[in-house]
């Protein structure tokens, strides 16, 4: 097959990876989007406010002109302040740093979730009439229409009073709890669930038009379930948030498309598998090489980096008549401030019009920015290319032993260690402190799996007990380097409290074992 141009040859892999539809017929030539945007997850890990102006700055530099503020908790309102945490930004702090983006030329979206991932809200009292379930609070009832209007119209109004952005996004992702409750099981059962989803997200994206906003949707829930979707407003823009997969993954983009729909794409720097011990850099480089041309080649109209500090799943713990006592994020990611390389590649592939290749820009990266020579741009290589493999129930998922992940992961570990940067050397001690973080992880799952062998009796508690106390005063070190390092991009008493996070397990094994010597 011959390709009239390189630009050509690129369209044809990406589609053969991604799949090819045929409203794919007119492809867009131009190498930018309008919206070219950049997500904050604020759920935890916030940022203090002069990060987030630097950040920004950082942002604006690299070519981007939107942010998308998922405030959850953080945002300060004046009828609902029951909502607020101990981190909550106050409404000057919001204000000067809106006005300090739009210097910047850059548009401030806020998002507000309005269906599921609302544990936040739901854990208050003040709003338990509107839970879809009693035990999982992440969603609202879409039965409870009036409920629910007169709420999101008031935070809403709150935020579009602070907020001179064009758009609202309203979230509207992972609702797993469609058809859960009886209200809702009948509903489905007479009209099917996509209609009981149009129903909800139509009365708050219209909340959003009355007040001259465009809604913007995270589109999975609507692609598995798109039969009711034209009832949703015409100004209703399509987030496909796309993490590595083929297009298509939630369902059928370009049959929306062809609705008069308009679609933003989102890809990711952070999100599962990622966690404090494991980062799968490689499949987020490949998520910005092989979609974001995709997306620009399909119509796509904008895009959005979503960076996601945990999954967004909590656990809690439960008072009686499961009254919600406290709750806590389930994953934890690095934080955003280690992810430098990820958001100027991001940046690099949304401004060039052909693809860019990873392994060449990692390399002008390493050189440029942190003088690397070649032989240790072969060892960041390798450290990024490292395989992102966790243990599960004890077990590797695809190693034959925790010795063996260790026996291929340590030599990695220690060239990476061994590199000298010439510039930009606090950026490049977070990947050290990734690698040692991983490497801690490793040895501890090491006498977890010895804690819970069969052959297992108190007699051995001594042993584990010692190498227990080795782990911990190698925890307390790397807790005052990710405190270091983390200075002033998150608040002092959430530093601790990540670190307080990432070593419980650890601390708990340990209380175990020390009583029973």
């Amino acid at each position: 097959m011959k390709f009239p141009s390189l630009y050509h040859f690129i369209l044809f892999v990406t589609l053969l990876f991604y799949g090819s539809s045929s409203s794919i017929a007119q492809v867009k030539q131009d190498s930018g989007f309008e919206v070219k945007g950049f997500h904050l997850d604020l759920r935890i890990q916030v940022m203090t406010p002069n990060a987030l102006k630097a950040f920004a700055k950082e942002l604006a530099e690299l070519g981007m002109n939107t942010l998308v503020m998922e405030y959850e908790a953080t945002y300060p309102f004046k009828k609902h302040a029951t909502i607020a945490n101990e981190y909550a930004y106050t409404r000057a702090e919001i204000e000067d740093f809106i006005k300090y983006c739009n210097n910047l030329e850059i548009e401030v979206i806020p998002l507000q979730q309005s269906l599921g991932h609302l544990e936040y809200v739901l854990r208050n009292p003040r709003y338990g009439a509107l839970k879809e379930d009693r035990k999982d609070i992440s969603q609202v009832c879409p039965m409870q229409i009036e409920e629910s209007k007169k709420l999101f119209s008031e935070l809403f109004a709150d935020m579009a009073e602070i907020h001179n952005s064009d758009y609202i996004h309203i979230g509207g992702d992972e609702t797993r709890l469609l058809g859960h409750c009886p209200l809702c099981q009948k509903k489905v059962e007479e009209v099917g669930t996509s209609k009981l989803f149009v129903d909800y997200m139509a009365m708050i994206c219209k909340l959003v038009v009355d007040l001259g906003k465009k809604p913007v949707m995270w589109a999975d829930i609507i692609l598995k379930h798109p039969e009711a979707a034209q009832e949703l407003p015409e100004e209703t823009i399509f987030v496909d948030w796309n993490y590595g997969w083929k297009i298509n993954h939630f369902g059928d983009i370009p049959q929306l498309q062809d609705q008069g729909f308009t679609f933003w794409g989102a890809p990711a720097i952070r999100s599962h598998p990622d966690n404090w011990y494991v980062t799968d850099w490689k499949t987020h480089f490949n998520n910005q090489e092989r979609f974001i041309p995709y997306a620009r080649n399909s119509g796509y109209e904008g895009m959005i980096m979503t960076s996601w500090s945990t999954s967004g799943v909590y656990g809690f713990t439960w008072d009686v008549d499961y009254s919600v006592v406290d709750m806590v994020q389930l994953r934890n990611t690095y934080p955003l401030s280690g992810f430098r390389i990820l958001v100027a590649s991001y940046a690099e592939t949304l401004n060039t019009k052909d693809t860019v290749n990873t392994r060449d820009f990692i390399q002008k990266y390493a050189k440029e920015r942190f003088g690397l020579s070649e032989k240790a741009t072969d060892s960041f290589l390798e450290f990024l290319y490292s395989n992102p493999e966790l243990i599960v129930d004890g077990k590797p998922q695809r190693s034959s032993s925790i010795d063996e992940m260790i026996s291929y992961f340590n030599p990695i570990r220690n060239k990476l260690k061994s590199i000298k940067v010439t510039s930009y050397a606090e950026e490049f001690n977070h990947f050290k402190l990734m690698a040692d973080l991983r490497m801690h992880y490793l040895n501890f799952k090491k006498v977890e799996v010895r804690y819970n062998d069969p052959s297992y009796s108190l007699e051995k508690a001594p042993l584990l007990l010692a190498r227990l106390d080795e782990l911990l005063a190698e925890a307390q070190t790397l807790n005052e380097r990710f405190s270091k390092l983390n200075k002033g991009f998150l608040y002092d008493a959430e530093i601790e409290e990540q670190n307080h996070l990432r070593t419980q397990k650890l601390e708990v094994l340990y209380d175990r074992l020390s009583k029973l010597k």
